[in-house]
């Protein structure tokens, strides 16, 4: 009788014992998340890299058979915006409005909706430059004609700053980009493939680039701040 009274009290658990188990419980559902949320990152990151290279196959493409010729941005396409490079590189993508949208672009849904992309191409190889009086005063705009395709930069993740959807949004002012990581960031999400909020000057994460040889590196936007801190403008085609 003693002893199926012992067995009885045994049965429960303690308060102590159920505390144990809930935080056992909280810790392994934390360690899950976390996983969950890096496994997220690590794909998007990987699928937006895979956008970016189609994108520089398809320049490659187009440039092949334009005599070398980049395809223009909204720039210099003028109120033809048909011609601008999304529109342009359509023929060469056989899923356009999937590649030019970033997994991890939280705008991603009403740039497509605008006809608009997740990705700009850098402003200083695309477009031709004109003088004042609309002279043509240099023109890195030629595939053949570039001197380090490796080192050149093409194309970047839009930053969340940057207000507009439409194809006009697509390329950056690199002009604006020496020794200053305020103009860098207004064109560029150097930290698009991030875990949690963004911190104040955008570098606990990193980004996606696409370089003229068609190569995608992923960069920490650490390394990018030190580099423009120290001068380098990032899209200055090498001489």
């Amino acid at each position: 009788m003693r002893l199926q009274k012992q067995i009885r009290r045994r049965a429960g658990f303690t308060l102590v014992e159920i505390l144990v188990v809930a935080v056992v419980v909280s810790t392994l559902l934390a360690f899950t998340m976390a996983g969950l949320r890096q496994a997220s990152v690590v794909g998007n990151r990987t699928k937006c890299a895979s956008n970016l290279r189609q994108i520089g196959a398809a320049i490659h493409v187009y440039a092949s058979d334009h005599n070398g010729n980049l395809p223009p941005t909204s720039h210099s396409s003028g109120v033809d915006f048909e011609s601008a490079w999304i529109f342009a590189l359509a023929p060469y993508l056989d899923n356009v409005d999937e590649v030019r949208i970033c997994p991890a672009d939280p705008g991603g849904a009403d740039r497509l909706a605008g006809g608009g992309t997740s990705y700009l191409l850098n402003d200083l190889v695309f477009d031709p430059k004109y003088g004042p009086f609309g002279e043509l005063i240099g023109a890195d705009n030629n595939l053949y004609r570039l001197n380090q395709p490796s080192k050149t930069f093409f194309a970047g993740i839009v930053a969340e700053k940057r207000k507009g959807a439409s194809v006009q949004n697509d390329h950056v002012h690199g002009d604006a980009w020496d020794s200053d990581w305020n103009a860098f960031t207004n064109d560029i999400e150097a930290n698009r493939h991030r875990l949690g909020e963004s911190n104040a000057d955008r570098t606990n994460g990193s980004a996606n680039y696409l370089f003229g040889d068609g190569h995608v590196e992923n960069i920490a936007a650490t390394e990018m701040k030190r580099r423009i801190d120290n001068g380098e403008n990032f899209a200055r085609p090498p001489l």
